[in-house]
């Protein structure tokens, strides 16, 4: 039986628990209502989305997505290529720093979506979504990107959801978690593989924390009250990923 997670929520020492789930959404073109239900079963303060709609009405879209999983849209969507970024009421944006990555021709455009935001009486933090290549090359490339992300930004503490389309041990993920805490290898919770729902058989998508963020937990919800097994299989081609963090009081 999977474990209770711990509550979201402030902490009488200053620091808050944040619920973070990763999900790639296929750019809704499955049972969106499934999804949305799986989102809000989830109960998360922040949701990194990796291919939100690009092409048709995207911003309509992701308004749709924020409304009804409750949530609001902190950033993302097109001033990132796909990766998008979606809170709570109490996540407070301080600053967005969306990113284009250099494009290659006959490959996708890919970007960074990332908002600096604050719980309360904790210290602000980097939240990023990413999409990374399928070519080997330029993922690797976007990976070292990604490092430069987090410093580019100015703030000490951050965390990363994404879909990396790579495993972990390959030359990317290694690089990242040389650097940065691994949530499923840190503290894991639920199930591991993400892809592909019919038949989990691959880790492709994680979330990583910097150092001063404690990983209390993060897996595949598919044991959390309220996550439908159905919803999971008819919502997209990936699980989500959900990882519940401690963020340090300020100062």
């Amino acid at each position: 039986m999977t474990p209770e997670l711990p509550a979201s929520g402030p902490r009488p020492d200053g620091s808050e628990v944040v619920r973070l789930l990763s999900y790639n959404i296929r750019s809704l073109r499955d049972d969106r209502t499934a999804l949305a239900r799986v989102v809000r079963a989830c109960d998360p303060d922040l949701v990194c989305v990796q291919e939100s709609p690009r092409f048709w009405f995207p911003r309509p879209q992701a308004a749709w997505l924020a409304r009804s999983t409750g949530l609001m849209v902190l950033s993302g969507g097109p001033s990132a290529s796909g990766p998008l970024l979606l809170g709570r009421l109490r996540a407070n944006p301080v600053s967005v720093h969306d990113l284009l990555l250099p494009k290659r021709p006959k490959l996708h455009q890919r970007g960074f979506a990332t908002t600096v935001v604050r719980f309360g009486a904790a210290e602000p933090f980097s939240v990023t979504s990413c999409h990374l290549s399928l070519n080997q090359d330029e993922r690797y490339t976007q990976f070292q990107a990604l490092l430069e992300q987090l410093d580019r930004v100015g703030a000490r503490l951050g965390a990363v959801g994404g879909d990396f389309n790579e495993h972990p041990g390959d030359r990317g993920w290694t690089l990242l978690a040389d650097r940065l805490q691994d949530g499923w290898a840190t503290a894991p919770w639920g199930s591991e593989f993400t892809s592909v729902p019919k038949n989990p058989y691959q880790r492709i998508d994680a979330v990583f924390a910097t150092p001063g963020i404690e990983v209390l937990a993060c897996g595949v919800p598919d044991g959390l009250a309220g996550v439908r097994a159905a919803d999971l299989t008819a919502a997209t081609d990936h699980l989500p990923l959900l990882a519940v963090l401690r963020i340090p009081a300020a100062g």
